[in-house]
């Protein structure tokens, strides 16, 4: 089962990535929550611990949340960045079931998210203070959240927990760029692929 799951996944992204290439909103609106939904379904059919497969499908239904919130048609920019905060909460709770023994490897990511935070963060701040003063808390908090959960992912020592956490922090910093410092035409594209890399790698997590 989980294996038709995975496929119908990568089917489902691969017409979600076609859509921002052509910028057709109107497939968009049914492939990218369907795609996160059948991660959500990858979750379900795992044969982890009920704690930790409730925590991750909570945490993967905040990102459904998100994913319709930023869709052009919607436009809730501040209800999607709460709705992906609170979901990396949760995968933090989904990080501490699965313990964090590999503490050098979270001091690997502490300084390596610390460095892209005064980079490539500092000016998606700035950028986001410079198009609307309200969002320079949201999106300061937002940056804080995702590199916590990269911190405490890397300490997991979970490959696919890595991954995961690692694309997630790449495709949010390609949407932060384009949406607030400059965008380019393949950002669209690559902020999904990433996207979908990090919500799968997460759920095969559980496997």
């Amino acid at each position: 089962m989980h294996v038709v799951l995975l496929v119908a996944a990568g089917l489902s992204a691969v017409v979600n990535w076609w859509s921002r290439w052509r910028d057709s909103d109107r497939v968009e609106a049914w492939a990218k929550p369907l795609t996160t939904m059948l991660v959500i379904g990858l979750a379900l059919s795992s044969d982890a611990p009920t704690g930790q497969v409730a925590t991750a499908v909570i945490a993967l239904v905040l990102c459904l949340e998100g994913d319709v919130a930023l869709m052009p048609a919607v436009d809730r920019f501040v209800l999607g960045l709460a709705s992906f905060l609170l979901g990396h909460l949760v995968f933090i709770a989904l990080f501490v079931q699965y313990g964090m023994p590999h503490l050098a490897l979270g001091g690997v990511a502490l300084v390596l998210v610390a460095v892209l935070a005064a980079t490539a963060g500092r000016r998606i701040v700035a950028g986001a203070a410079r198009k609307d003063a309200a969002l320079r808390i949201p999106v300061t908090a937002y940056l804080a959240v995702i590199s916590a959960m990269t911190v405490c992912g890397w300490a997991t020592g979970r490959v696919w927990v890595i991954v995961g956490t690692t694309l997630f922090v790449l495709s949010d910093s390609l949407l932060g760029w384009r949406e607030f410092v400059r965008d380019h035409a393949w950002m669209a594209v690559a902020v999904m692929v990433t996207y979908h890399g990090a919500i799968a790698s997460l759920a095969l997590s559980l496997w």
